[in-house]
């Protein structure tokens, strides 16, 4: 059997049969992790982001295009991407995700295997030798590749990773740049105080709603490319929000989103059409996003953002 194929069918036999992920919730997060893992906790919460202050404009635009290319699977493309595997999967909100376990890439909860078939043509050698993951909001010195300014070692790492370890796209010139700005970016100096936070619809909203702002800025340079890329990560991050109010009576909550990812889908196209007004469109989409994400912020309680009602909801699965 050839690399490609024998890779579609093993990620098949993973998604299918190898999870703990009861079917009740339809939380993609829940397929990474092990079985007997406390899945309401771990989903409704996660480490804090650990970015630095941007020094001038261009760096802060450079680490809100890194932001959103690493929170939509798109980026990694690929079987990753078949899966809803991102950047963000093993490194939440940029740290490190010790609950991933993945059949046949994870050991321990908290490791992948990045030579392994699953995803990667290019790097698989048949060898099980999954290692930790490392925390990005760490110490620079405990990463093996260097971060210094200047340096192109972590373009070049980033580079191979997407295009070699998950077979992906070569990404926009200003995607990959992005992406190790926000690594850079990425500092134990600059973690808050309280190092848990609740995951909330508010703050994916704001994640959202900053990568259709980050297409913007990208369409403002003639870069469309990059803007198409940011539409996308945007629209990642209503699906994402979408799989949290498939709770039982929020049907107008999921069309209130299916409506706003339609808009952006209206929009990226128009990016690819020159002066067809997609810059009219992305505004236009970030002021209605007011009022949808006020409703989904009133029902956030009864969607699966709350612990309990998550919690009930993998009980009943699993009764």
């Amino acid at each position: 059997m050839d690399p490609t194929r024998r890779r579609s069918v093993l990620l098949g036999l993973v998604l299918v049969g190898g999870f703990a992920a009861p079917a009740a919730t339809p939380l993609h997060a829940e397929r990474w992790l092990a079985p007997g893992a406390d899945a309401a906790r771990i989903l409704t919460e996660h480490s804090v982001e650990c970015l630095s202050m941007a020094a001038s404009a261009e760096d802060a635009y450079e680490i809100e295009i890194g932001r959103a290319a690493f929170r939509t699977p798109l980026t990694l493309g690929g079987q990753a991407a078949r899966a809803g595997v991102e950047c963000e999967t093993c490194h939440r909100n940029g740290r490190v995700n010790r609950d991933f376990d993945l059949p046949g890439l994870s050991g321990a909860p908290g490791t992948a295997d990045v030579t392994s078939f699953l995803f990667s043509s290019h790097r698989g050698d048949h060898i099980d030798n999954p290692v930790p993951i490392p925390d990005l909001g760490g110490p620079k010195a405990s990463l093996k590749v260097s971060q210094a300014p200047g340096s192109p070692d972590l373009e070049r790492f980033i580079h191979g990773l997407v295009t070699e370890e998950f077979d992906g796209a070569e990404p926009p010139p200003a995607v990959l740049k992005g992406l190790a700005a926000y690594v850079r970016a990425m500092s134990p100096t600059a973690c808050p105080p309280v190092g848990i936070e609740a995951v909330s619809v508010r703050s994916d909203v704001s994640d959202a709603r900053r990568a259709v702002l980050a297409s913007l800025a990208a369409l403002g340079r003639g870069d469309e490319p990059t803007a198409i890329a940011m539409a996308g990560a945007a629209r990642s991050v209503l699906g994402q929000i979408a799989e949290r109010y498939a709770a039982p009576g929020l049907e107008e909550d999921v069309r209130s989103l299916r409506v706003a990812d339609l808009d952006l889908a209206a929009a990226a196209d128009l990016l690819r059409r020159p002066n067809a007004g997609a810059r009219e469109a992305l505004s236009n989409w970030l002021e209605r996003s007011t009022e949808w994400s006020r409703s989904l912020q009133a029902d956030e309680a009864r969607s699966y953002y709350n612990r309990e009602t998550l919690e009930l909801a993998i009980k009943g699965a699993g009764g």
